[in-house]
């Protein structure tokens, strides 16, 4: 059984129809699909075929050459199209990075609510969250062809970029942070959740998603900045990020 999975509004729903099949033993084969906020493309690109390809290619680009580097001119010699049809598509290469992260925090918000759902108690799902925002996406969960791999190094390396820029105020305006929002929003209610007296939940929260991509990061590529050893990384950051985030609520 092949689920379309279009994510809008309740994840809740998403998680009780998932459950269900799993109940009657259906195959949970399944693709999602997020909505992205109009205001960051001209053009849906899940609207066409063109659009998807431009995406997932984009992901595969900016990932090797760097968000620097990146063209719509490169991007369309990689695809053998025109520039123009790119153009048709995204403004610019800031609204193609805001698109893909959109993508990225919208599915990340899916695995909280989804992998946290069954777990016994809050120290259980905060410890899940944790290893959520410090490993690769996980292959096995819904369809698509976007590289996970790729997409979330592009998170490390460049996620940032989309909001520390002189413009973000007026960027903010059209609601195009909100799926980050959303998520530190969950992650607040977790922390609450487990601690309810504690003042800064909304502050720890984009504390952990931060702090897991600048040491993932510096981890990898400046290695002094950090008290990572030479193996086992990612395990690294997953152990301080627990280790901050339950002394911080202690």
């Amino acid at each position: 059984m092949l689920l379309l999975i279009i994510v809008k509004i309740s994840f809740v729903l998403v998680f009780l129809l998932l459950t269900l099949c799993y109940s009657k033993g259906l195959t949970m084969d399944y693709s999602l699909s997020f909505k992205v906020n109009e205001k960051i493309y001209l053009r849906d690109p899940e609207s066409t075929e063109l659009g998807k390809q431009i995406v997932k290619n984009a992901i595969d680009l900016i990932h090797t050459l760097g968000f620097e580097h990146f063209t719509f001119k490169k991007l369309a010699k990689e695809m053998n199209t025109t520039e123009a049809s790119i153009y048709r598509y995204f403004e610019n290469k800031h609204r193609m990075l805001l698109y893909i992260l959109n993508w990225y925090w919208s599915f990340m918000e899916y695995l909280v609510v989804f992998q946290l759902q069954p777990l016994a108690n809050s120290k259980e799902k905060l410890e899940r969250l944790v290893e959520l925002l410090t490993h690769p996406l996980p292959e096995s969960e819904g369809q698509s062809d976007y590289n996970k791999n790729y997409l979330h190094q592009i998170v490390i390396t460049e996620s940032s970029k989309v909001y520390l820029v002189k413009e973000v105020k007026e960027i903010n305006e059209d609601a195009v942070f909100k799926p980050y929002k959303d998520l530190c929003g969950r992650i607040s209610a977790l922390i609450q959740s487990h601690n309810p007296t504690y003042a800064f939940p909304h502050s720890l929260s984009s504390t952990l998603i931060e702090t897991a991509h600048s040491q993932l990061f510096f981890s990898q590529h400046l290695p002094k900045l950090t008290d990572a050893g030479k193996k086992h990384k990612t395990e690294f950051v997953a152990r301080y990020l627990t280790d901050l985030l339950f002394k911080s609520l202690s």
